[in-house]
């Protein structure tokens, strides 16, 4: 706050008829006047409790695999005030310093830095290798190891594998990516389980404080098992990558007169073609449900055909021999639970 003092009276001035004037006897006193508000000090208290407060709630994260996705993570945890230090196989020094981070090319080096969270943002396929070689023993006994993969019972595994009996576990999976959630992340599912969290209260704070980040950011917060994940993200996220590649092998492409439901088709090409095909092999060769629905995928398909192909034999038959076709509908009954085709009159004897 800045203050205007009036100016003192001189010690000699020359004779003013004004003074004697009645206005000038009336008038009060000439007020100190405020020039500005809040302005910024040096001694600012506030300010420094402030900076303060955010020091002593940052958490010190540390980052395994800083390629997109854990870049993708790392702006929005910075942005909420974290200490974020980083470790890859390649050389990403140039862009963690560029969002303000730090990157470490050792692994000895980030342990000794002590952090309170290891995040790892590896993909599937190496998941295994890093924990393997990962020196735990630089960390301290109590740091919280939370996975981003996009399949859970593995990396649980794993962890529970690998991971001194000492560190706690957060298992996550934030159901989108850089293109997904380049706007926002808000409605966006997160889903988590808490695998292995230690009873004190600090570390049930640290744990959450690293979830209020998602939940601050508008995601739709969903606590699930490893195994639930798995069962439910087999039947939507690994069917709609396979459907995604299945049109891009097709080559769909756009064209003056897309529909609605076209131009939703390009966007699931385009969203699932940006994904490494690392990424869906993964999907399918670490969640034991993705063989499953890629069957039920393949008799689905069959099972349209043989629809299609059957109609346009009545047809031929019609024209050849006149009469009614029969309807395909009385003679066979689709079965997608076990891939058969099984006639109307086996059911209807059975029944």
């Amino acid at each position: 706050m800045l203050l205007h003092f009036s100016p003192t009276k001189p010690l000699f001035s020359p004779p003013n008829p004004r003074r004697n004037s009645p206005a000038f006897l009336v008038s009060p006193p000439r007020s100190l006047r405020i020039r500005a508000i809040d302005a910024a000090q040096i001694f600012d208290y506030e300010t420094q409790l402030k900076s303060e407060y955010r020091r002593s709630s940052a958490l010190k994260i540390a980052v395994l695999g800083f390629g997109n996705f854990g870049q993708f993570l790392s702006k929005t945890l910075i942005r909420h005030g974290h200490d974020l230090i980083t470790h890859s196989r390649s050389d990403y020094s140039d862009a963690a310093s560029s969002i303000g981070a730090r990157f470490f090319d050792n692994p000895h080096d980030l342990c000794e830095q002590h952090p309170d969270v290891v995040l790892l943002c590896t993909s599937i396929l190496s998941t295994e290798s890093v924990l393997r070689s990962f020196p735990f023993q630089r960390l301290r006994r109590s740091t919280l190891f939370v996975d981003v993969l996009s399949v859970k019972e593995f990396p649980r595994t794993l962890f529970l594998k690998y991971l001194p009996k000492e560190f706690d576990i957060l298992c996550t999976h934030p159901m989108f990516g850089p293109e997904s959630g380049k706007h926002s992340w808000s409605g966006l599912p997160f889903v988590y389980d808490k695998v292995r969290i230690g009873d004190e209260a600090s570390r049930n704070e640290r744990c959450e404080k690293f979830l209020r980040v998602f939940e601050n950011e508008g995601c739709r917060m969903v606590e699930m098992s490893c195994e639930e994940h798995d069962k439910h993200a087999a039947g939507s996220q690994f069917v709609t990558h396979t459907m995604g590649r299945v049109l891009e092998k097709f080559g769909v492409e756009s064209s003056p007169i897309n529909t609605k439901g076209y131009e939703t088709l390009l966007d699931l090409v385009e969203n699932t073609s940006s994904d490494s095909f690392e990424l869906y092999y993964g999907l399918f060769m670490y969640n034991q449900n993705a063989l499953e629905q890629l069957e039920r995928l393949d008799m689905a398909f069959e099972s349209i055909k043989k629809e299609l192909f059957g109609r346009l034999h009545q047809v031929y038959r019609k024209q050849m021999f006149g009469g009614e076709a029969p309807s395909s509908k009385k003679t066979e009954q689709k079965m997608l639970n076990d891939g058969g085709v099984v006639p109307m009159k086996e059911i209807s004897s059975s029944s």
